[in-house]
């Protein structure tokens, strides 16, 4: 007996994707998540140009997080022309990380995964039980937008970011102007956090190996090692040694695995997991109002770890927006030379790595990319293959699609990030 059951697209995350199960006498015999979004060839089309415009190429993978590919993508490229940037530059791309965690997570937590957890089909039926919350949700996320644009000229794809710093410094009065705006959004913030405690997670614990950066002194976005609960730490040169991509024939992303063979977990979960102790005082305070206690390992549970994220960017924004007083060159002058240089940052959606070979022309020669949804890949097929006996035998098709389905949606997969979901297939034979 075969017995289909499809899904023509999933909703609510970037890109596109099919599920295909077989099962037979009620076990599952196969399982494949295929990401069939054309490849996008970044990785090839940014050989042979200049390097100073890789970071406004890169953005163009995301519209939701433009700043972490450019952020990966500058600093890999200031390693490898030994670029010494300065503390105010440091500074102001910490603040447009939180820009962009801000508009990133409220996306997310309110509009994408928010509905499954409710019960509804979209953020249009929320609006119509709480619209108070709705509004209060899309005013945070406007926070995150207005920042991006005065620090980086525009809300989406900015194009003041450039190796060795910014173009030019972003004007201080409207930079200083958001931050009555951001003392509200901190505390909308806590709000979300003590509301997204409340919410009814599917009960589904796996022992993850999470993999994130961290840094001694804080919350870990921008700069760090990179950092796993197997206790493995290795510095950005070591990234590709400890952490290998291999092709599989069902998908046009890789899968990402340990040196040692295992699949594993990058993203808010694993920050937090990892992070807890550099949190900042409002983002812990709430934590442990809460009750959130690390470890955690309930994949849907990553929404409570979004929330607190954004309570730590928004503490963060207001420090960085109060001392904003830039000084001197917005950039700093460097020679070009033959050289390689990788970096490493957090997107919202996890850990983000760059390498490029570049030449004293200042022209590409190499570049790779990894993006945080084909690290997750393989993991992602592990969580669906111990969600599937559990949803596929004992409920409708449509009911077992769509908690399969919930699942991915946990994880904020960002598909066409990496292509460089969901049509849902079960054959039962």
């Amino acid at each position: 007996m075969t017995n289909n059951i499809s899904i023509p697209a999933l909703a609510r995350v970037e890109g596109e994707g099919a599920l295909y199960i077989r099962t037979k006498d009620n076990k599952i015999e196969e399982i494949e998540l295929n990401i069939y979004e054309p490849p996008r060839f970044f990785e090839g089309f940014l050989q042979g140009r200049y390097f100073q415009e890789v970071p406004d190429i890169t953005a163009r993978i995301c519209g939701i997080c433009p700043v972490a590919y450019q952020m990966s993508s500058v600093k890999a490229l200031e390693k490898a022309y030994s670029v010494e940037i300065s503390q105010e530059v440091y500074n102001l791309r910490r603040l447009m990380y939180c820009a962009e965690y801000i508009e990133s997570h409220l996306l997310h937590i309110y509009m994408l995964q928010a509905p499954d957890l409710l019960g509804t089909d979209s953020i249009i039926e929320i609006a119509a039980i709480a619209p108070d919350v709705v509004k209060k949700a899309l005013r945070s996320k406007k926070n995150g937008n207005d920042l991006l644009k005065a620090i980086g000229g525009r809300s989406v794809h900015p194009v003041n970011t450039r190796v060795g710093g910014f173009y030019r410094w972003p004007d201080t009065e409207k930079i200083k102007s958001l931050f009555e705006d951001f003392k509200w959004g901190l505390e909308f913030a806590k709000e979300t956090v003590r509301w997204a405690a409340e919410l009814d997670y599917p009960d589904f614990e796996t022992e993850y190996e999470f993999v994130a950066t961290s840094h001694p002194d804080f919350y870990a976005i921008y700069d760090g090692d990179v950092v796993s609960s197997s206790g493995k730490r290795v510095t950005v040169d070591q990234f590709e040694t400890a952490y290998l991509e291999s092709q599989v024939p069902q998908s046009t992303a890789l899968h990402s695995h340990t040196s040692e063979g295992n699949s594993y977990f990058v993203g808010p979960l694993a920050r937090y997991n990892l992070n807890f102790d550099q949190l900042r005082p409002a983002a812990k305070e709430v934590a442990k109002e809460i009750g959130f206690e690390v470890p955690v390992h309930n994949p849907y549970q990553g929404l409570i770890a979004r929330s607190i994220e954004v309570v730590e960017v928004y503490d963060v924004a207001l420090e960085l927006i109060e001392s904003y007083n830039p000084q001197g060159s917005a950039y700093a002058e460097f020679d070009l030379k033959d050289s390689e240089g990788c970096g490493v940052t957090e997107a919202p959606r996890g850990l983000i790595y760059h390498r490029y070979k570049v030449g004293k022309d200042g022209l590409i020669k190499e570049a790779k990319i990894t993006p945080p949804t084909a690290q997750n890949y393989a993991q992602m097929e592990l969580d669906l293959a111990k969600l599937a006996p559990q949803v596929l035998f004992d409920r409708p098709h449509e009911e077992a699609s769509l908690a399969l389905e919930h699942l991915l949606r946990s994880y904020d997969p960002c598909i066409s990030c990496s292509t460089h979901f969901l049509k849902l297939k079960h054959e039962h034979v």
